[in-house]
């Protein structure tokens, strides 16, 4: 859901958060507008009310795990983790992680990537929620959802900064499970 649909309509902070991100257009390639947070980790304000958010909507979820996406999930993971009092799981490119790992194969627009985590480190049963910087085809926090759910996790929700509303959503992907501001 987006902000006008999870009780964030007209809160301040929204137009702050976005202001903070820069567009590049035409990058990495011609047609792309890329979403730039890096911009948005230099505002400490924006980057506090960013995760504030977050904060504020899984406080009292019984969330026993945050899981970043690599790797601009890992720039809001750790802080929401922290602030929750749940543990942080990195999902890493392939070989990125030393010692055993249970990984995820997705498929890409042009070709197909794949997700890894360490074997153990999140266990059956335990309330996961999944963190990225942005949504486009839901493809990347699909293969994600699959991964944890393998090893018997609940994954309660993803939660995205970023939300490209131009471009859907494939169909398969759990649109009940999705906040973005």
């Amino acid at each position: 859901m987006f902000a006008a649909e999870n009780g964030l309509k007209g809160d301040p902070r929204l137009q702050a958060i976005s202001d903070a991100i820069r567009v590049v257009p035409h990058f990495p390639k011609p047609g792309i507008m890329f979403q730039d947070i890096t911009t948005l980790l230099l505002d400490h304000k924006a980057f506090k009310d960013t995760v504030d958010i977050f904060v504020d909507r899984y406080r009292d979820m019984d969330i026993s795990v945050v899981a970043g996406v690599e790797a601009r999930g890992f720039m809001f993971g750790p802080s929401i983790a922290l602030a929750i009092g749940a543990k942080f799981v990195p999902l890493r490119k392939p070989r990125k992680l030393p010692g055993e790992v249970i990984a995820e194969a997705y498929d890409l627009e042009y070709g197909s990537d794949c997700l890894e985590m360490h074997v153990g480190a999140v266990q059956p049963g335990e309330r996961v929620i999944v963190i990225d910087d942005l949504v486009a085809t839901g493809g990347t926090l699909s293969a994600a959802i699959r991964l944890l759910e393998r090893v018997g996790a609940q994954v309660v929700e993803c939660a995205c900064v970023i939300g490209l509303r131009e471009v859907k959503v494939k169909s398969f992907f759990p649109f009940g499970k999705i906040v973005m501001n």
